[in-house]
């Protein structure tokens, strides 16, 4: 009786995979790099790799929803005259006109409202439809100075200033000429059709001093009325925090490599920066430091998604989290609703990232006149405020669950980590004991 050995299945690498072979012949076909939208793809420790402890014995909690739990949070409170108050603790993140289209921008000012925050121009300068339909409006001083001028930083209120993108700190913007419509031209004074890249630093000052004074320039410029934010991309968050506060900074918002982006090199993506997780607790302890925690505050985003996510944040020192790609899902983004235009285009409703190209089936990051249509602010807007209205109402329910009336008495000690890298980044103890890598215990 004769044996024959069975086939043996191939066995594909996991390093040189589907995906990446089929970017090595798209690579070796046309010559460029990848250009796509949206944040890293790859799995990151997250805020999925932590959890609450809740109260029992030895913590007393809050009574369900007829015991009061506060969101209420103060931004900018160092400096300004007149520092931002919301009602809750998720701000809306700058996302530029140009990159998104006129109408998903009034939906996000209209969603903020209604949720009683604030959302934030972005590139490409201040559009009446945001202005119009945001209560509270928070303008970005970016390096490529586009649409920027007096009139509107008086007419925000507040400003940021963006040193750093989490999705690729280090590197600047990009808009295709397909997006530069005749609107988006003369807003940030370019020629239509001609593909745009913004500086990846500001032109008038190479460090922490000038910084300084650039801060002051716009102090002078606003009659020390509105809060002063500095955005930052997740790299050094401990020494990019301290010079930020140093520089006279009323709020720093630290923005981790989760954090998405309209357009720019997906090596830069996958490959460029810190994990959020990984960024918050540097910068808390550069807070702690300078005797400032508390008094600047910090603003977390990067891959905020629900309400366990932002008390998660809360509990590890942030006073606020800003949401960007989940905002734009609330209000019509990716919606399988075009899943049928999602395919001819090459893709998914789900994996939709080439938010560059000006082809959106939702309507939201495009400029075509048509796709735009597609969208409805007011309902979109109403859409926006019912995600934030049940992501506060989870942040609560967990802070009520701690024992806490506040979310911002949320603290590491609430926290454990199911493994040893969430444990080391979050410094709280892994799950089971009181260890945390580094710092001893067992």
């Amino acid at each position: 009786m004769s044996y024959q050995n069975p086939p043996t299945k191939p066995r594909p690498s996991a390093t040189f995979d589907e995906y990446t072979m089929s970017e090595i012949r798209r690579a070796a076909a046309t010559g460029i790099y990848d250009i796509r939208g949206a944040g890293a793809k790859r799995k990151l420790p997250h805020f999925d790799d932590l959890l609450f402890l809740g109260a029992s014995i030895s913590r007393y909690p809050l009574e369900g929803y007829r015991e009061k739990c506060d969101t209420n949070v103060i931004l900018g409170s160092r400096f300004a005259k007149k520092p931002i108050e919301l009602k809750i603790p998720i701000t809306i993140a700058g996302m530029s006109f140009g990159s998104l289209s006129g109408p998903a921008k009034e939906a996000l000012g209209r969603g903020a409202t209604i949720a009683g925050t604030s959302t934030t121009t972005g590139d490409g300068g201040m559009t009446e439809e945001e202005r119009g339909h945001s209560q509270l409006l928070v303008y970005q001083y970016l390096p490529s100075r586009y649409g920027m001028n007096p009139k509107d930083l008086r007419r925000a209120d507040a400003i940021e200033i963006v040193i750093g993108q989490g999705a690729k700190p280090g590197g600047g913007g990009m808009l295709l000429g397909q997006k530069i419509s005749d609107r988006v031209a003369e807003m940030r004074t370019l020629p239509k059709g001609i593909d745009q890249r913004s500086a990846s630093r500001h032109p008038d000052w190479t460090g922490p001093d000038d910084l300084e004074i650039k801060i002051m320039e716009l102090r002078e410029i606003t009659n020390w009325e509105k809060p002063i934010y500095v955005k930052v991309g997740g790299a050094r968050p401990y020494y990019d925090t301290a010079l930020a506060i140093k520089a006279g900074a009323d709020v720093v918002v630290l923005d981790g490599m989760q954090g998405g982006t309209a357009a720019t090199q997906e090596v830069f993506i996958e490959n460029v920066g810190m994990p959020t997780l990984a960024c918050i607790r540097p910068a808390v302890q550069a807070l702690q430091d300078l005797g400032m925690h508390r008094k600047v505050q910090l603003i977390i985003s990067g891959g905020i998604r629900n309400g366990a996510d932002v008390a998660k944040a809360l509990a590890l020192g942030a006073d606020a989290v800003s949401i960007g790609t989940a905002a734009l899902i609330a209000i019509g983004e990716n919606d399988p609703h075009w899943a049928a235009e999602y395919e001819a285009l090459g893709t998914t409703a789900e994996a939709y990232d080439d938010w560059h190209e000006g082809k959106d089936p939702a309507g939201i990051t495009t400029q075509d006149p048509e796709l735009m249509k597609r969208v409805d602010p007011v309902a979109a807007g109403r859409r926006l405020a019912n995600y934030l209205k049940v992501m506060t109402l989870e942040a609560q329910t967990i802070a009520r669950a701690c024992g806490k009336n506040h979310v911002h008495n949320l603290e590491p000690e609430d926290l454990c980590a199911l493994t040893i890298e969430a444990s080391a980044m979050a410094q709280v103890p892994l799950a089971g004991t009181n260890w945390i890598p580094g710092k001893g215990g067992y």
